[in-house]
């Protein structure tokens, strides 16, 4: 044997080890930095609210409690109407179009609000951007997923919330020193950017064959996956599974194979924003000031922002290694822990001293007494204050690693094909119509019996959502769209039968 045989037989490169991603990393950052968008101007309410409602605010736009709550809810309400006009807009030009489009309400919103001479062009600005936000959280999601090779979709579809949480750090950041009119000027920039990288970004594959577009499809795929990379064997998958769907008719929409996707996806994104997580997001300045915490309530809500972008990186590196339901019920149990003990805080309040009773017998120890009173009290208040920032911190960490990013993508990997456009759209409109309600509700809610009521409800949601995952969402690591909807439409199993598929479409 000649000393350069190699002793064992390698086996020969798959097509897999020759994809390169390095474009499509480029693709999903292009889409992405509308979720960065969509992060700021979800939280732009949390600093402007306190300035607004303080007593010496510009007549102008001075909020009293039933403004700041729709100041603070309306975002969603355009997020709903966002997710409606997505619904045809996905189907009628695209995801990719849709991801473009949603920049021109973005850059109107922003410049209402940063030109603002009344406060209905502060509601108006707010609006615009949420549907916006609609627009995008209901696309780039889609877009990501049928762009993305199964080995990195986990990751790549943690993306959106990754930067979505970048949006909200860099505005909670950004409102410690940036006056409210210059925070809406900023806001355009990340959506124009948006719109000149996507022109030079492919169109999705499996939109292009679903339109007939072969040619179009394999060129937008090998830019995706290098040149190195075999795109035949993924181009055949797709075709199978449009193919065994076609066009979705009514009565197909009562089978298995199209509403158990369905309703896992719009029950997730309801039970998601029943969480909370929008109210607290939205009003997270305004919350620890009545929780009296720690810090100034703009510090602690950039310490809420540092933390929620840990937490999403960490998520991003365990997607595809963990498993999505292991990291939802982490991501349960964490918000569970933390919702339960913001609740027992805030409806646990010391009874204020009484005055002390005219004793001439204490008076020469008055001073005294009354210094280790202030220490003890100052101590008291200092840890007391640590609880409702470090509550709340586990509760983002909670959420940004579970049922924040991974809600998400596991819509746009669990929709089958055919009703993709439109029932994400539906999903998204589901979401916002809770976050507006949800939001709305919260300022009266705690007006009338303070933060005890709905932190009380959301330790419900919890316990909801950890049941949920263990009931109805599957595993869909390491699965490929087409196996995941061959899953629901055999309702067993994730492994793809081409013979006998083949058999019955002849």
């Amino acid at each position: 044997m000649e000393e350069d045989s190699p002793l064992l037989n390698r086996r020969p490169p798959s097509s897999e080890s020759k994809i390169n991603n390095s474009k499509l990393f480029l693709a999903v950052f292009s889409a992405v930095l509308g979720n960065f968008s969509f992060g700021y101007s979800l939280v732009y309410s949390s600093p402007v609210l306190p300035i607004l409602q303080s007593p010496d605010a510009d007549p102008r736009f001075k909020m009293g409690t039933e403004q700041a709550a729709w100041f603070g809810s309306i975002y969603a309400l355009g997020a709903a109407a966002g997710g409606l006009g997505v619904m045809l807009l996905n189907d009628l030009i695209g995801r990719k179009l849709s991801i473009m489009v949603s920049a021109v309400p973005s850059t109107i919103g922003y410049m209402l609000m940063g030109g603002a001479v009344d406060l209905w062009m502060l509601l108006l600005g707010r609006f615009l951007t949420g549907v916006a936000g609609g627009m995008t959280s209901a696309s780039i999601p889609v877009y990501i997923s049928e762009i993305s090779h199964k080995s990195v979709r986990g990751a790549m579809g943690s993306c959106p919330q990754i930067t979505a949480v970048f949006g909200t750090l860099a505005l909670y950041s950004m409102g410690l020193v940036v006056p409210w009119r210059w925070l809406a000027v900023a806001g355009e920039v990340p959506a124009v950017l948006m719109v000149v990288l996507l022109a030079f970004m492919p169109s999705s594959p499996r939109r292009l064959l679903a339109l007939g577009r072969q040619q179009k499809a394999e060129k937008a795929l090998r830019w995706l996956r290098g040149k190195h990379y075999d795109i035949q064997i993924e181009l055949s998958d797709i075709q199978h599974s449009i193919n065994t769907q076609g066009r979705v008719s009514w009565s197909q929409l009562v089978t298995p194979e199209f509403y158990r996707p369905i309703l896992i996806s719009v029950l997730m994104r309801f039970l998601q924003q029943m969480t909370g997580i929008t109210p607290i997001l939205v009003y997270l300045e305004t919350i620890f000031s009545q929780s009296k915490a720690f810090l100034q309530p703009r510090y602690d809500a950039a310490i809420v922002g540092a933390v929620s972008l840990f937490s999403i990186a960490v998520a991003a590196s365990l997607m595809d290694r963990a498993g999505r339901k292991a990291l939802l019920y982490m991501s349960s149990l964490l918000m569970f822990l933390s919702t339960l003990t913001l609740t027992i805080v805030s409806h646990t309040t010391p009874c204020p001293p009484g005055p002390a009773p005219p004793n001439l017998t204490v008076s020469l120890d008055f001073s005294s007494h009354n210094a280790i009173g202030n220490a003890l009290d100052a101590s008291h208040q200092t840890a007391a204050g640590l609880i409702p920032l470090i509550s709340t911190m586990v509760f983002i960490f909670g959420y940004t690693m579970g049922w924040g990013p991974i809600t998400w993508l596991l819509m746009s990997e669990v929709l089958p094909l055919a009703a993709r456009g439109v029932a994400s759209g539906l999903c998204v409109t589901v979401s916002w119509l809770t976050a507006f309600m949800l939001t709305y509700v919260f300022t009266h809610l705690v007006d009338r019996y303070g933060l005890y009521v709905p932190y009380l409800c959301f330790t419900v949601v919890c316990v909801l959502c950890l049941l949920f995952n263990a009931v109805c969402i599957p595993e869909t690591r390491g699965r490929s769209l087409e196996e995941i909807e061959n899953y629901f439409r055999t309702g067993r199993t994730f492994t793809i039968n081409r013979s006998h598929s083949t058999a019955q479409t002849s």
